[in-house]
């Protein structure tokens, strides 16, 4: 093999997508390289989605990663970190790190579980707090936890996912969680998913809501929304109104910056557009990143 490759372990979660759009596309329902790297940075992003990728399919062609080229944490801007390194156990869902003014730091969701990678969250401040957007993510969250002696935060509807959290949210109502951070429930997804909103700026939205870069804007993945479409429908409604801020942080899906102003007008466009829609089967396929 003389040049990257994908290997068949692949489970087609766009996390090397996001990291590489210009060099990996979807082939066929899996990711495949669309060339090699032309420069430094590319070569950067090529690395960057090998270490996200949470089946390790992403294959340089001299065989083992470099781990001097290991990126993560990496900064997306001064105030928010990827983790990288994510999970098969949370079907590939993306993690954030989050330092606090006070020099402490939240993970948001959970890579996949290492010490060594927890020491290296401790560097950005001791984390105080694990927080969880829904039942999916919810694998390592008491592993790291126990580690870093921090909350582990769940809401009471996907309370059976994490049945030993330390704090537990409970109802509709916003409620803060940390310092310039509020939780907002937001049932439609799973029964208990929440998003969480920090610093009227960044907005960590679990599984309810994305940015497409096949759309252009934000959306909602109906085809595999588990509880209900109507709930999420009513949870936009409800919550939207409340929500300022800049940058889009899901799960699953892709992340983009955009001025207040804009990701309000968006969210108002993605709420009557949730409205509208009807349950329908669970496809994985339908999904358009």
């Amino acid at each position: 093999m003389d040049r990257w490759y994908v290997d068949d372990r692949c489970i087609n979660c766009d996390v090397a997508r996001q990291l590489a759009p210009e060099l990996i596309g979807d082939v066929g329902g899996r990711s495949r390289i669309l060339r090699p790297p032309r420069d430094e940075a590319e070569a950067r992003a090529l690395h960057a989605a090998a270490f996200a990728c949470p089946t390790r399919s992403i294959r340089p062609p001299s065989g083992p990663l470099d781990q001097g080229s290991d990126p993560f944490p990496m900064a997306l801007d001064d105030g928010v970190l990827l983790c990288g390194h994510n999970s098969r156990h949370t079907a590939g869902a993306n993690s954030y790190l989050l330092p606090r003014p006070s020099g402490t730091a939240m993970m948001i969701d959970t890579p996949r579980w290492s010490a060594e990678l927890a020491e290296r969250y401790t560097a950005f401040g001791p984390v105080t707090d694990v927080l969880l957007t829904h039942r999916d993510h919810a694998a390592h969250g008491r592993r790291y936890a126990d580690h870093f002696g921090a909350r582990l935060w769940i809401h009471e509807g996907d309370l059976d996912a994490a049945p030993d959290a330390d704090q537990v949210i409970r109802g509709l109502e916003p409620v803060e969680v940390g310092e310039g951070v509020t939780v907002h429930p937001l049932p439609g997804h799973t029964r208990g998913s929440v998003l969480y909103l920090a610093d009227d700026r960044y907005c960590f939205s679990g599984d309810s809501l994305y940015w497409s870069r096949t759309t252009g804007d934000l959306e909602v993945v109906e085809s595999v929304t588990w509880y209900s479409i109507e709930e999420l429908a009513a949870s936009l409604a409800r919550t939207a109104p409340k929500l300022r801020f800049e940058w889009i942080l899901p799960g699953h899906g892709d992340r983009r910056r955009l001025p207040a102003d804009d990701m309000a007008l968006r969210l108002r466009g993605l709420t009557e557009r949730t409205r509208q829609l009807r349950p329908g089967p669970i496809d994985f396929t339908a999904v358009r990143w």
